[in-house]
């Protein structure tokens, strides 16, 4: 049985990180490495994780670089055949899910699942403010500036040792970048499971404002010219993928 592990990359989200802890422990699959990156956070978030030490395979509380520098350090510090993250806004849409990512993982010569991610309002989980509906990857997406969810994203701990890690020159955008490198010089072969696998809390580092809009939409154009995927073209594209999911979806409601 494939072992998983969940990172969870966290600085001071006494809000919300009870929710996420919750939502990977309560997981039905039984053979999950569960890992914490504090960034030293000193908000109670401390005190929370201090009470679920028992149940962490792996808690980390120390000053880091950033997100991509925690999520890096957790993948360093794991040992699962399959590696994916849990962000400290975000929740599991079911108790199953990682059953069905490591069921995808049975298809021979995958190295990659993922499926589709909902936004969700910070103070009301179960409203629905845009559906990120994914689909079967072709390499010729990666020119219109598709990406799958990385929330929801998957792969096997051996890909990192092959290609690497998130590129921590990035601050807003390394996951693309990532992405990028997997999918298009890594040849990465995925599966995509079509249904919603996380719910993403509205109001994260890349959207809070309009000034770090456009710092990522700088990272995404350097990112796209830098893995040779295409320029401005690709960076509009992508854009308007993020519209056509703000409109109601059947499936998103």
């Amino acid at each position: 049985m494939l072992k998983i592990s969940v990172i969870t990359a966290v600085y001071n989200n006494c809000e919300t990180i009870q929710q996420t802890l919750n939502s990977v422990l309560s997981q039905a699959y039984p053979t999950v490495e569960y890992i914490v990156i504090d960034g030293g956070s000193t908000d109670g978030t401390l005190k929370i994780l201090d009470l679920h030490k028992s149940k962490l395979d792996v808690y980390i509380s120390e000053p880091d670089g950033g997100i991509y520098d925690a999520l890096n350090k957790g993948i360093l510090h794991s040992t699962g055949d399959i590696v994916g993250f849990l962000h400290a806004d975000d929740l599991f849409e079911s108790s199953d899910i990682l059953e069905k990512i490591a069921n995808a993982f049975d298809i021979p010569g995958v190295e990659a699942v993922y499926g589709d991610l909902v936004y969700v309002r910070k103070n009301d989980t179960s409203k629905i403010i845009r559906y990120w509906k994914s689909c079967a990857f072709n390499e010729k997406l990666l020119h219109k500036g598709w990406m799958p969810p990385h929330p929801t994203l998957y792969i096997k701990r051996s890909v990192y040792e092959r290609l690497g890690m998130f590129n921590t020159s990035y601050l807003i955008a390394a996951d693309y970048d990532l992405v990028l490198r997997f999918f298009g010089k890594g040849k990465l072969f995925s599966s995509h499971i079509p249904q919603v696998l996380v719910r993403m809390r509205n109001g994260g580092i890349s959207n809070k404002s309009l000034k770090t809009i456009i710092k990522k939409s700088l990272e995404d154009l350097s990112i796209l010219r830098r893995n040779q995927i295409g320029g401005i073209l690709a960076l509009i594209s992508k854009n308007l993928l993020k519209l056509r999911q703000l409109i109601p979806n059947q499936e998103g409601q």
